[in-house]
């Protein structure tokens, strides 16, 4: 009979060859096997480009907003092999956590759907701790007669409180050491601290000693805060209960997912309220490529070391001031940021009225260029934000996520603005 319905003949034994590799969960490629005469892979999409979806150098950093970091090499095909077969999401779950808190130095860790997902998680295994109730229960009974507990004290409040309130949490704000000693009582279920919280009135030392001694645990919102890679561990052993981190910045896994480590007996409720759960965190899911892009991640993250990152981003990013350094009015410096964004970032200071054109013009101007540049969203900023100074007349620039030879690029178009501010130009390497 022919095969003509399958696109190409298949011999007798290229099938039952294939169908055994199906039936082994596809644990080798097909060809591998003997069915070679199965149609050659043609050469990925750019759905980017098909869409028309404008893509650019991301000299910004690992903002939500602009897709965060791209993955490395092994983390990508980890990611895509693991998308060709199938297990059960719950096994994957458990030992996921387990591999990766092993790795990590903490009792354990669950993946979760992003750094703001895992602050529910964590309110979500607190609340079934300290009421014994179920998902479910979650937050329809939370507050209730039956279920009372229900207080998150916050030392400050900020834009990812929404993540402790769908789970019925009530937030309790204090501003003081007295405030803070005062506001635990028999509904107290959980503290949460911003790590990278600009006004900080009560030590981490202070926050953990107090909360232990009524018996609450403590979740850190710890997303954008490594490197160091050390603070992957570090936290958890100066004694916070749970803490999380986002999966797609610095530690370069799939933008969609992160981490809660901590406690073991904290880290198994927030696994196990995860999908397929149906609760408060069903809309949460973690698919197994996230998972094991996670997994992937870590063990990536683990073969560097500050040094190298710190040193690879004050190369690119001496590239680019030598490209301004001639320019009139133009001074170059680099800062890093103490806590959240921890990694060189360089300063391109300039006179307005000398360049012609303000920061935020610059900055708009690179996003429009050809190729398009994004540069940190603090430039031209009249405030202070996550470690950075005011710099309304200066370029902040970030080389992390930067390949090989885009620095060149970066600081061409850079030079370009800066000479002609009025233009929005394409990329020349003879200006």
């Amino acid at each position: 009979m022919p095969d003509s319905h399958l696109g190409s003949k298949v011999s007798r034994r290229s099938f039952l060859l294939s169908q055994a590799a199906l039936a082994a969960g596809a644990t080798a490629p097909l060809s591998a096997l003997g069915a070679t005469t199965m149609p050659q892979a043609e050469a990925p999409v750019d759905y980017y480009d098909k869409l028309g979806v404008q893509t650019f150098l991301n000299a910004a950093g690992t903002y939500t907003d602009l897709t965060s970091a791209c993955m490395p090499d092994s983390v990508q095909a980890a990611v895509a092999l693991a998308a060709k077969r199938w297990v059960h999401i719950r096994e994957l779950q458990v030992k996921a956590g387990a591999y990766i808190a092993d790795r990590l130095k903490c009792e354990g860790c669950c993946v979760s759907n992003g750094a703001a997902s895992a602050l529910t998680l964590a309110t979500v295994a607190c609340l079934q701790a300290a009421n014994h109730c179920k998902p479910l229960d979650i937050p329809r009974l939370i507050g209730s007669a039956k279920y009372p507990k229900n207080e998150v004290i916050t030392q400050t409040p900020y834009g990812y409180d929404e993540g402790i309130l769908l789970t019925g949490a009530k937030i309790v704000v204090v501003n003081s050491l007295e405030e803070y000693k005062a506001a635990f009582n028999a509904n107290t279920v959980m503290t949460n601290m911003e790590n990278a919280a600009e006004v900080v009135k009560i030590s981490q030392e202070d926050w953990l000693a107090i909360a232990h001694e009524h018996g609450v645990p403590c979740h850190l919102d710890a997303a954008a805060d490594m490197p160091p890679i050390e603070n992957l561990w570090k936290y958890t052993q100066m004694g916070w209960d749970l803490v999380c981190f986002s999966g797609g910045k610095a530690l370069r896994g799939p933008q969609n997912a992160g981490l809660l480590l901590g406690k073991k007996k904290y880290t198994d409720l927030a696994n196990a309220s995860l999908p397929p759960t149906e609760g408060v965190a069903r809309g949460m899911k973690v698919a197994k490529e996230q998972i094991v892009g996670m997994v992937a991640a870590v063990d990536w993250i683990l073969t560097q070391s500050d040094e190298s990152i710190d040193k690879e981003s004050r190369e690119r990013l001496a590239v680019i001031a030598e490209m301004v350094k001639d320019i009139p009015s133009v001074k170059t410096s680099v800062i890093v940021p103490e806590t959240a964004n921890h990694f060189p970032q360089l300063v391109i200071e300039f006179d307005p009225a000398t360049i012609g054109a303000s920061a935020r013009e610059l900055r708009a101007r690179l996003a429009s260029a050809t190729p398009a540049i994004e540069i940190n969203p603090h430039t031209g900023s009249t405030e202070s934000s996550q470690g950075v100074p005011a710099e309304p007349n200066a370029l902040v620039v970030v080389a992390l996520l930067l390949f090989p030879g885009q620095d060149a690029i970066v600081g061409r178009q850079i030079r370009n603005v800066l000479k002609n501010p009025k233009s929005v130009g394409t990329y020349d390497p003879a200006v």
